[in-house]
């Protein structure tokens, strides 16, 4: 079998590559200077293919004669300047591969979508598989891309495509892995006295490669699943990161007040070119409050035994 990874040299997808290197030969699609830092040392072969998501003729130079097509490729960005580049690459990008799949024949497709493309209810603190897009002050300009993406992927799936789909939350790697997702490490890693007032929902990247694994060998075709360990209060994931890594436990809940003010001077500095700091009103909205994504179907299906939160820190460090 011929496997596909978009996204491959990304945190989930080399990951990815790693659980599913057992099951066929892995082709891997990169841009020309892509780092391939996360693959370095693995035992088993990868086939390149140089291109682009935005670039129809290289993904229909790749994907000929391909089995399986895992879609990880995406843009992850919380910046006002981004909005158009989120497009390109999460709704766009997810559109041209799905129409190259369809005009070559590949048939199965495994689309990465997130969480944040259920959308956010301000008036529902639990969402599931079920929860219907709405339009919503706490829906980023990223969840409505990726909640647009999830669409062509699904419009595929009416057109013949044989479609799983999964909505991780916030991925757990390794500090070295050096992605976007690692980033919420710096919190305490920079001795910050401060923890927002909500929740977090995570999961540790190897779960959620392996997850997908289970779901591709019990053939869940047209189904989408949330990948989701559990929901935290963020002084609890804090206070476990901060014992893990050796470091000061924050202890100062974030105020309403404090963190207009916060997101004042963050403006002032952006204008000045100051700082690409992603928070912004909505992420600080969403920080604040209690939202359970919840995991109830894996649960039921593949009763499955996540790592916990502690090994997943000591790992990560």
């Amino acid at each position: 079998m011929k496997i596909f990874i978009t996204g491959i040299t990304g945190l989930l997808g080399s990951y990815v590559a790693k659980e599913f290197a057992s099951l066929g030969e892995i082709h891997g699609f990169k841009r020309k200077n892509s780092s391939t830092r996360l693959l370095d040392g693995v035992n088993f072969p990868i086939h390149w293919h140089e291109g682009t998501i935005s670039d129809v003729g290289s993904i229909d130079d790749a994907i000929q004669e391909m089995d399986l097509v895992i879609h990880c490729a995406g843009m992850v960005s919380f910046l006002p300047g981004d909005e158009e580049e989120l497009f390109e690459v999460n709704v766009r990008g997810t559109s041209n591969l799905v129409n190259c799949m369809l005009n070559a024949g590949v048939k199965k497709l495994i689309h990465v979508s997130s969480v944040s493309a259920l959308g956010r209810n301000p008036e529902l603190s639990v969402i599931d598989e079920e929860h219907k897009w709405v339009d919503s002050p706490l829906n980023t300009k990223y969840g409505t891309s990726k909640y647009l993406g999830e669409l062509e992927a699904w419009r595929g799936e009416q057109e013949g495509l044989e479609l799983i789909v999964v909505n991780p939350s916030i991925l757990l790697g390794k500090i070295s892995d050096e992605r976007s997702s690692t980033s919420i490490y710096a919190h305490v890693l920079g001795n910050s006295s401060y923890y927002p007032v909500g929740s977090i929902n995570y999961l540790d990247v190897r779960d959620a490669s392996k997850i997908m694994r289970e779901l591709y060998e019990k053939a869940c075709w047209g189904d989408r699943f949330i990948l989701n360990k559990e929901t935290i209060k963020y002084r609890e994931f804090f206070e476990k990161m901060a014992k893990a890594f050796g470091k000061k436990v924050p202890t100062k809940p974030v105020s309403n007040s404090l963190l207009k003010l916060g997101l004042f001077f963050l403006g002032i500095a952006r204008m000045l070119r100051l700082s690409k700091n992603p928070l912004n009103k909505q992420t600080a909205m969403i920080s604040q409050q209690d939202i359970t994504f919840k995991n109830d179907k894996i649960e039921k299906l593949l009763h499955f035994k996540y790592t916990p939160i502690e090994e997943t820190f000591l790992w990560a460090k």
